[in-house]
């Protein structure tokens, strides 16, 4: 791989490949990002409903323990 780029000139390396890479890629790259952050979200939500209940049934079966009418 380095033979091939190395008659060529620096802005060829650095800047036309990326950009070409990006220019194929960047559907796949889009597309595997915003799956990672829509599973990030769905992971964040579960864990605040989870906390949430687990809140939520704490509170009432201690209050309940205390006062006795549920």
């Amino acid at each position: 791989m380095r033979e091939i780029f190395s008659g060529l000139p620096w802005w060829v390396k650095w800047v036309a490949v990326p950009v070409i890479a990006l220019f194929v890629f960047g559907g796949l790259i889009v597309g595997v990002l915003s799956f990672l952050v829509e599973l990030l979200f769905k992971v964040l939500v579960f864990v605040v409903l989870v906390a949430g209940l687990v809140y939520v049934v704490r509170k009432f079966t201690s209050s309940s323990s205390s006062r006795g009418d549920w």
